[in-house]
């Protein structure tokens, strides 16, 4: 009996799904020859197929707008796309192209918002959610903003100390600005810490409101907000941070009735395994038919739905190509497979968090499997990748050393923050150089465009912004 990794596969989970296929023997992502694009630009590289941003958009949107209309929700719901989450132009480009908002959170994200004005990607309607720590760059930025018509901007404020500087900041500006309150949460069980850092003590957010904003004429209340770090689950935890936050919700809404919107900040899980299950139509509906309960028993106007999503909106575009150089044995029970580049660099979430990633070969799945580990080119320690989410080993096909093709081997849904966190360019660790990135897009007729944005760094470029003198 021959178990290859197709049987492996198929016996595990349902296979094949959406977004992976097998074409010829090699594997498909969204449709895409993977194998086309090896042949194209060779390995490593990294791909973001935009048209998943649009998909998981409209997907989010339609079961939000079925719940508010199955519960006969009165508010509205407001897609934002989380910028930090991915700041390039073609991403932040394909969400703006499905009419989101935007969640900003820093000053720099400000003149990203007026870039993308002068391009005419958005209008000065765009709703605008400004998060994080506000420093003082970061408040004048957001007040140029209304100076500027944008009279959807929302500044939500992350401590007490922050109104003082906005005030300051603010004088002699004669609009009315519309501010919101973010509440600190209680952590999870396990965390290092009891309270977020983020937001306002909940115990002194009323009295503060009444103190520092009901009498102020310059500014108006208009959101409620509250982030879950661990994002939206369906566990004990995050419903009793919800009732408490909706508790609140309803004590402001009563004293301050201009009130409008509750930001439901912390965002919806994405594939991480070929095994992933999440009943989003459940939760989003447990979610609207909640809100509505409580504001109906509390009588108060229902609130617009709010959510901020980068992780969940850009996430499953993303995959990054690598080519297995040597399989390595240490001892009789491991394996090393060595790829092509540091795995510390291309997906940090992975070395830093222990974030995990559906890892698959792109080809020789007619070939038996074997346990291995995953091995960055970097002389770092913990340059690896050994563990699936779903059963926590990895398994890839055996390597032929006599077969001339080389195993090629692809992370996927690593769309989200992993540049933001290793830096796009710049210096690497090891000074190995950041793989190429392959943008992939539909034409007008619905045929498959693909491009390289921009190309392995050089020696040079490196040298050059370490100081070195290059030679040109």
């Amino acid at each position: 009996m021959k178990n290859t990794y197709f049987d492996l596969i198929e016996q595990s989970y349902y296979f094949p799904q959406e977004g992976f296929d097998l074409k010829s023997d090699y594997l498909t992502f969204h449709g895409i020859s993977l194998k086309h694009l090896i042949d194209k630009y060779g390995t490593p590289f990294k791909l973001v197929y935009l048209p998943r941003i649009g998909e998981q958009i409209r997907k989010a949107r339609n079961l939000f707008n079925r719940a508010i209309k199955k519960n006969n929700y009165a508010g509205q719901y407001q897609y934002c796309y989380c910028t930090k989450c991915c700041h390039f132009s073609h991403v932040i480009k394909s969400a703006l192209d499905e009419k989101v908002h935007l969640e900003t959170s820093s000053s720099f994200d400000i003149d990203l918002i007026f870039k993308l004005l002068e391009e005419g990607k958005l209008t000065k309607k765009t709703i605008l959610v400004h998060n994080g720590y506000k420093t003082e760059n970061y408040l004048k930025k957001i007040i140029a903003l209304n100076i500027a018509g944008f009279k959807n901007s929302i500044l939500v404020l992350d401590s007490k100390s922050e109104l003082k500087k906005v005030k300051a900041i603010a004088a002699g500006y004669e609009g009315k600005l519309k501010i919101g309150i973010r509440i600190a949460i209680d952590e999870e069980p396990q965390s290092a810490y009891y309270t977020s850092r983020l937001g306002i003590r909940p115990a002194e957010i009323l009295d503060f409101y009444k103190a520092e904003i009901a009498g102020d004429e310059n500014l108006s209340l208009k959101m409620v907000h509250f982030f879950i770090d661990s994002g939206i689950k369906d566990t004990v935890y995050y419903w009793g941070e919800f009732q408490k936050a909706m508790k609140l919700f309803v004590e402001l809404k009563q004293a301050c009735p201009a009130i409008k919107s509750l930001n439901l900040g912390g965002g919806f899980p994405i594939r991480n395994n070929l095994g992933f299950e999440y009943d989003y139509e459940y939760i989003i509906n447990e979610i609207v038919s909640n809100i509505k309960t409580i504001c109906t028993d509390a009588q108060i106007e229902e609130p617009d739905i709010f959510t901020e999503f980068g992780k969940y909106t850009v996430g499953e575009s993303g995959a990054i190509i690598f080519q297995v150089l040597e399989q390595k044995k240490q001892n009789d029970r491991e394996v090393w497979y060595m790829v092509d580049n540091s795995l510390m660099n291309t997906i940090p979430d992975a070395w830093s968090i222990l974030e995990k990633f559906i890892m698959l070969p792109i080809n020789k799945w007619d070939k038996e499997y074997t346990k291995v580990n995953i091995g960055g080119i970097s002389c770092d320690h913990s340059d690896y990748y050994n563990s699936e989410d779903f059963n926590q080993q990895l398994f890839l096909p055996i390597i032929d050393d006599e077969d001339p093709e080389p195993l090629y081997v692809g992370f996927f849904h690593t769309g989200a923050y992993q540049d933001s966190i290793s830096g796009y360019g710049g210096i690497k660790h090891c000074l190995i150089p950041a793989p190429k990135l392959i943008v992939i897009d539909k034409d007008d007729k619905g045929n498959i465009i693909d491009y390289v944005y921009r190309d392995e760094q050089t020696v040079e470029e490196m040298l050059s912004i370490l100081g070195y003198k290059v030679n040109t």
